[in-house]
């Protein structure tokens, strides 16, 4: 008989089918330690394990977006799901229905995360506005029929009267109750013509209490311009409300108290402020009296011209400084304008042609004795020339009986050897010349 084998594929769904139709494994109950966490923008993919294993976990976007807290990395956590195989890969993983941290709430591990995170943005260190200290207008964001609006009511009756007090009816509990605090706090705002806000309700669990713990509640808190009082639970209770409020008070009765001041103590510490006042204005009077008396008798009053003895002196040593000063500055300014007479009269155009002339006279008259000597010099030097030049004249060589002859083309006849016997010469004397004819030609050796 021949072996059958399965695909892949189809062991896997076999596998997937035994998962899905065991009931031990519909609803499992783990606790375990997140690992591989990252928060994504949809479903959630990461890792439960302990000592000696792990396993993939899935929580879809539904369930994850209802939880009250932040999965982190390492956080240990009770989580209850399904267990399923993934076809894709093989491997078996828990789809992931509900999630809590182990040994601490949900809500407190979401109230301190998001304690943290506004207190990093700086909502909780903002500088907190003041109270004003006679209020006419509080707005009450609480519910209508609880023990809170009562307590501020006869609270704020009994000590300040004269403060309208404006209800707005909150829903202080609940999954609408966040929406409807933002709400009123936006209309307080809107309105504008509040000097105080108390927000409040009575006590009760975390659970509660979580509205005051919402996030949009806070920051709508920490953006109103109106000064909030907060007064949530007991004063054990502490929610971000109260942390992000300008004041926090214990109980709805103490925050009244802090809104508005007792009114007959207001008017009892208006009236001595009034005697106080009145008796420092009595004083000042009396003492300005005086004064006006001593200054009535003064010598100022009886003898006024005293009052202006000292000045006509000094009107006087300023009249003669002045005086003193125009005559300095007088001497100093003819004095720089004589000099720039004299350097103008010296640049005068008429004082430099004079002496432009004087200097071409002079120039003229060397030029006439340089001439002269040039003259002279050069009449001595062609003298001395003439005089070299007549030394070596042929006329004064022939002077003494020496004479040249040329032949009939006029040439210089220099040797005997060009002469020709019965050639016609010419022989040039100082005196004169004489033309000849060559009967004989001989050397010197002949």
């Amino acid at each position: 008989m021949a072996q059958q084998y399965l695909t892949v594929t189809a062991l896997t769904k076999y596998l997937k089918r035994k998962f899905e139709a065991d009931p031990y494994l519909q609803r499992v109950f783990l606790t375990g330690e997140i690992s591989n966490f990252r928060l994504r923008p949809g479903h959630q993919y990461f890792n439960l394990k302990d000592e000696n294993a792990k396993i993939s976990a899935v929580m879809f976007k539904g369930p994850f977006s209802k939880l009250q807290f932040q999965p982190e990395e390492g956080m240990k956590v009770l989580v209850v799901g399904r267990l399923s195989l993934f076809e894709s890969s093989g491997g078996y993983q828990i789809y992931v229905e509900h999630i809590e941290p182990d040994g601490i709430g949900a809500l407190y591990q979401a109230y301190e995360q998001l304690k943290k995170k506004l207190s990093a943005e700086g909502l909780f260190a903002g500088e907190k506005k003041g109270l004003p200290k006679y209020p006419k207008r509080i707005a009450v964001l609480t519910s209508p029929s609880g023990a809170v609006i009562r307590d501020i009511m006869t609270t704020i009756e009994r000590r300040y009267p004269i403060a309208q007090i404006v209800l707005y009816p909150t829903i202080v509990q609940g999954n609408q109750a966040a929406d409807d605090i933002v709400r009123n706090i936006r209309r307080v705002e809107e309105s504008g013509d509040f000097d105080t806000m108390i927000i409040g309700r009575g006590g009760g669990s975390i659970e509660d209490l979580w509205p005051y713990n919402e996030e949009r509640v806070v920051r709508a808190i920490f953006a109103a311009h109106t000064p909030v009082i907060s007064s949530v639970g007991h004063e054990t209770d502490t929610t971000l409300a109260d942390l992000v409020a300008d004041v926090r008070a214990a109980t709805p009765t103490a925050a009244a108290e802090l809104a508005v001041p007792v009114l007959n103590e207001e008017v009892l510490r208006i009236q001595e402020r009034k005697a106080r006042i009145q008796q420092a204005v009595f004083h000042l009077i009396q003492g300005k009296r005086q004064q006006h008396q001593r200054i009535i008798r003064s010598y100022l009053f009886e003898q006024p011209e005293r009052l202006y003895e000292g000045q006509a002196q000094k009107l006087d040593q300023l009249t003669q400084r002045l005086s003193q000063s125009l005559q300095n500055q007088l001497y100093e300014k003819e004095k720089i304008s004589n000099q720039l007479h004299h350097r103008l009269k010296q640049m005068s155009p008429l004082h430099q042609v004079r002496e432009e002339n004087m200097h071409v006279k002079h120039l003229d008259q060397r030029l006439n004795q340089q001439m002269v000597r040039l003259l002279n010099q050069k009449q001595t030097d062609f003298a001395q020339q003439v005089q070299a030049l007549n030394l070596l004249s042929p006329l004064n060589i022939m002077g003494r009986g020496y004479s040249y002859t040329v032949n009939e083309a006029g040439k210089l006849i220099a040797s005997v050897k060009t002469l020709a016997v019965g050639e016609q010469v010419t022989v040039h004397y100082q005196d004169g010349t004489a033309r000849m004819k060559v009967m004989d030609v001989g050397g010197e050796n002949e």
